[in-house]
């Protein structure tokens, strides 16, 4: 991808220097080992938000919001490839939100609000409550900020062979798709909803899931439109939302595939929605919800 390194912005909130931002991660109402950790980080590689309340990290009502964490910030002691890729992380979220902002209030006649980016490592606070790095990246629509731990991508890179920078930038663009959804009141509905008929629970998590793919592809063909994308990029694209299908994560933890278990959708959906929002450019064509709600 074709991208400028040196860019900045101040919906990009760095608290990689932040100690004290733990306390641990609770799913459950129980505190997490590492076995119940690693359990989460596979669930949690598939960009998701249905293992949390309100779309993010597990609610503690106990436990303090990031705005009042107390932690104390220390300078950052990253390598020249951190950095480089806080820099990436950062053009990408400048770009997709630049893209949003004319998008969705043509699309659906509803002004786009930025979100911010929380960079942090091992633990953070967010409004949703406190999170592990082992969550994955998120989206938390009571604050309304992402947050990933850039070692996530070695993460993708190893675990699932989800290479390359636009597949870096896919997962971006996917929790910035989970914006959108709160903008537009989905995440709202799709709560309400939930609530009210717990056995379409799982289906109608799919269906948010593979619109927020579909929003993904939608700023994907913007910057095919603005020639930033380059031989390769879109298949680094298909292949992160194929590497993380449910069907794949089950059958390489569990060895079987259970559909009716689904949260996220399958590999081929994934990459179908991502695909369908790329050739198109109109989230119009991300109705993954058909009625449902």
């Amino acid at each position: 991808m074709r991208w400028t390194p040196g860019g900045s912005s101040s919906n990009v909130e760095d608290r990689r220097g932040m100690s004290g931002g733990g306390g641990g991660f609770r799913l459950g109402g129980g505190g997490m080992g590492i076995g119940g950790a690693l359990v989460v980080l596979v669930l949690s590689l598939l960009f998701g938000r249905n293992l949390f309340d309100d779309g993010g990290a597990a609610v503690d009502p106990n436990l303090p919001s990031a705005q009042t964490s107390g932690g104390e910030v220390a300078p950052v002691n990253a390598t020249a490839a951190e950095e480089e890729l806080k820099q990436f992380v950062t053009f990408v979220l400048n770009d997709t939100q630049e893209t949003w902002g004319k998008i969705l209030p043509r699309a659906a006649g509803v002004p786009y609000r930025d979100a911010k980016l929380v960079l942090y490592r091992d633990a953070v606070q967010s409004g949703c409550g406190a999170a592990e790095s082992a969550v994955g990246p998120f989206y938390c629509s009571r604050d309304e900020r992402v947050y990933i731990d850039l070692s996530f991508y070695d993460e993708l890179r190893r675990r699932f062979g989800a290479d390359g920078d636009f597949a870096q930038a896919y997962v971006l663009a996917h929790e910035i798709g989970h914006h959108v959804q709160h903008l537009e009141g989905t995440d709202a509905r799709v709560r309400q909803y939930q609530a009210s008929r717990p056995s379409v629970a799982n289906d109608l998590s799919v269906r948010m899931e593979l619109q927020a793919d579909c929003y993904a592809g939608v700023w994907a063909n913007s910057t095919n439109q603005r020639r930033l994308l380059e031989q390769g990029d879109v298949e680094e694209g298909l292949n992160a939302a194929s590497a993380v299908g449910d069907d794949n994560i089950q059958r390489q933890t569990r060895g079987s595939v259970r559909p009716e278990s689904f949260t996220h959708g399958s590999s081929a959906q994934r990459a179908n929605w991502f695909k369908r929002g790329f050739s198109s450019g109109n989230p119009q064509s991300c109705d993954t919800f058909a009625g449902a709600i």
